[in-house]
Formats: C-alpha cells, sequence, structure tokens
C-alpha cells in the first residue's frame, strides 16, 4: 500500500475525522464545564453583594453610602455580563456536572435575560438609598428578582 493509494487515504482522512471530532467533544465538554464553574462564580458574587446589602438593611452592617453604592452598582455589573460566554448551550443540568440550569434558559433566552434586567433595575435603584431602611425597603425588589429567575430557570439541587 503506498500513500497515494486510495485505501490508506481513506483511512487516514477517516482516522482524522475521528480524531478532531473527539477532540471537538472534548473542547465542548471542557467549554461547557467552565462556563458553569464561570457562572456559580457570578452568582457567588451576587450572594456577596446582596449579602452586604442586606446586613446593611438589617443592622449587622453599619449603613455607608459608599459602601451601598458601590454593591448595588457591583450587582448592576453583574447583570449586565454578556451571556454569550457563560451560558452555553448544552450546559444544562444533567448535561454538565454541577450545572441547575434548566433548558428553559435557552428556549426562552429572552425571558431569562428579561430576569437579569429585572435584578439590575433592582439594584440600580439602590444606589443613593439614604439610610439602611432605605436599603431594607429596596431588598425586596432585589430578592424578588433573583426569586422569579431560580424559580423558572434553576433546576433542583442533586
Amino acid at each position: 500500500m503506498t500513500l497515494t493509494s486510495k485505501p490508506f487515504f481513506v483511512i487516514t482522512l477517516s482516522t482524522a475525522l475521528v480524531a478532531t471530532a473527539v477532540f471537538a467533544d472534548g473542547h465542548s465538554d471542557k467549554a461547557a464545564a467552565d462556563a458553569v464553574k464561570a457562572r456559580q462564580a457570578q452568582m457567588q458574587m451576587v450572594g456577596y453583594h446582596t449579602g452586604v446589602l442586606g446586613g446593611i438593611a438589617k443592622g449587622g452592617i453599619p449603613y455607608d453610602s459608599a459602601i451601598v453604592d458601590a454593591a448595588a452598582k457591583n450587582l448592576a455589573s453583574l447583570a449586565k455580563m454578556e451571556h454569550a460566554t457563560l451560558w452555553l448551550e448544552g450546559s444544562e443540568q444533567g448535561a454538565v456536572d454541577g450545572s441547575r440550569g434548566k433548558a428553559e434558559i435557552w428556549s426562552d433566552a429572552a425571558g431569562f435575560k428579561a430576569k437579569f434586567g429585572d435584578m439590575e433595575a433592582a439594584a440600580l435603584a439602590m444606589v443613593g438609598a439614604a439610610d439602611a431602611a432605605a436599603v431594607g425597603a429596596g431588598m425586596g425588589a432585589l430578592g424578588g428578582s433573583c426569586k422569579a429567575c431560580h424559580e423558572t430557570y434553576r433546576g433542583p439541587k442533586n
């Protein structure tokens, strides 16, 4: 068999295609797993800043307008993050370890993105809060935006 023979070429080409497909699948799995880790980190940051605001609202953290504004603006920035790199199709619960994202994230992408818009609006409404009571008043809308998104788009813990 020579390098120019048809069977050798077909076998070589087939092997290359299979190897490419295996690499692509492995790369795709890694990308999906990395996206899940990244969005979990995003949610960790949301939880942190929400906790700061909640602590101020409950009196466990002294009211400081600069801290309120920083936490609220950070939440708004987190809500505005582009979804293209975080919410990869195929990274839903059951497809990637650790993911709790429901398939509805992709079948209702506009609704999903709107929930982040609600969180952004609730966070920005807290910028300039005059005191801890005003922060507390804003926590209802902020918590409600989180709850509404989780009820619709987050699956149960496994």
